[in-house]
């Protein structure tokens, strides 16, 4: 059923000759040097130019999630708070604009929550309008209290977090401030953002966003939390696959200055609900059962259920494999090469299709996958 493919994301020598040579290159490398304001394409196209980091000692480490996933967010935790705590790290990217980091930085100055309470608000309607959001925040402002958040996505909430900032910058005579000019700009790009739906502009302004707020830290390393969607070194945007992702143009700028963990494992790494029994081709096999998804939505499909067959990969790895793919990351559970599985699809109107699937080692379009066999 190929309709699943659709269901898922200088060291620079210097020959030191004599001090006015010396003297003379130092100048010349700083008028070279690229800066964030030059390579930064205005028109939301992907940049291109190289950008040299100013000291090879810092690092950015990315960090994809599934949004709103309590397990993913309490590993987020745990590793801004070993950055924080044993390594000095004090800047947290988030994917939020720049409008709400900058409120949630006057959080973590007050003594109430009365700000994370209004942004909170905010984000109903959201994936970010979870309870466990708010224990996430709360966590590192009691336990890494120094942390910086820098947001550079465009505006969401415009209307209301992003207008409301403003506000509170104009009544603190702020509006000559670059929080004003930059709160103002991030509305904008919520704007037109929201106006096209215009996910290869959003792509790339999270990309020149980031840049400027990284470049601004002058070689200090920084954690970044983002969607998966956004962080695989060699993906395209997830929607139309037209651009790099956010993560694949900064590693252009970055090169092994940055580096990226899909975190989407952790809420993965589950337990079988229970073990049934499947005979197939006369053999009955112990079958791990991992719960159901919803594909409401998806064509004339409610659900899919999913078992992994104990044993089986030897017994079925000779039969024809065909065509249809369906990535690692559309399983409920961890996958590993040499295993075999059942998918049961079930319909609206209540028939079933029956799919099995061998992970091979099957890459498709960069993603680990599952590839179909055929089974008489």
């Amino acid at each position: 059923m190929n309709d699943n493919r659709r269901i898922y994301l200088a060291k620079v020598k210097m020959l030191i000759v004599n001090f006015l040579l010396l003297a003379l290159i130092v100048v010349l490398a700083a008028c070279g040097s690229s800066s964030v304001s030059k390579t930064a394409n205005k028109s939301g196209q992907p940049i291109k130019d190289t950008t040299v980091m100013t000291q090879a000692s810092s690092h950015i480490y990315l960090y994809g999630e599934i949004h709103a996933e309590a397990k993913i967010m309490d590993k987020e935790f745990e590793l801004w708070s070993d950055y924080y705590q044993n390594e000095g790290m004090r800047h947290l990217f988030v994917e939020h604009p720049y409008y709400t980091a900058e409120y949630l930085n006057l959080w973590m100055q007050a003594d109430n929550d009365d700000i994370l309470e209004a942004i909170y608000k905010d984000w109903e309607g959201t994936a970010a309008h979870t309870p466990h959001t708010k224990t996430f925040f709360k966590k590192i402002k009691k336990e890494c209290p120094e942390t910086i958040f820098h947001g550079t996505d465009v505006g969401h909430q415009y209307d209301s977090t992003g207008i409301r900032f403003l506000s509170y910058l104009e009544a603190n005579d702020l509006t000559e401030s670059e929080q004003y000019t930059l709160t103002a700009e991030a509305i904008q790009q919520g704007r037109l953002y929201y106006s096209k739906e215009d996910d290869v502009y959003r792509e790339n302004k999270m990309t020149e966003n980031f840049i400027r707020e990284f470049e601004k830290l002058d070689g200090e390393s920084i954690m970044g939390i983002y969607g998966v969607a956004h962080t695989g070194l060699d993906g395209m945007d997830y929607h139309t696959q037209s651009v790099p992702s956010m993560a694949n143009q900064l590693q252009e700028h970055y090169g092994d200055n940055l580096s990226s963990e899909d975190l989407s494992w952790v809420f993965r790494d589950i337990e079988p609900l229970r073990v049934d029994y499947i005979t197939l081709r006369g053999k009955k096999y112990e079958a791990a059962y991992f719960g159901k998804q919803d594909l409401t939505g998806f064509k004339d499909y409610a659900y899919r259920e999913f078992w992994r067959l104990e044993g089986a990969y030897e017994d079925l790895k000779d039969l024809t494999l065909t065509e249809n793919v369906l990535p690692y990351n559309n399983y409920p559970m961890l996958i590993e090469t040499g295993q075999a599985f059942e998918i049961r699809y079930t319909k609206v109107d209540d028939t079933i299709e029956i799919e099995h699937h061998l992970s091979t080692g099957k890459v498709w379009e960069g993603m680990d996958s599952t590839q179909q066999i055929i089974v008489e």
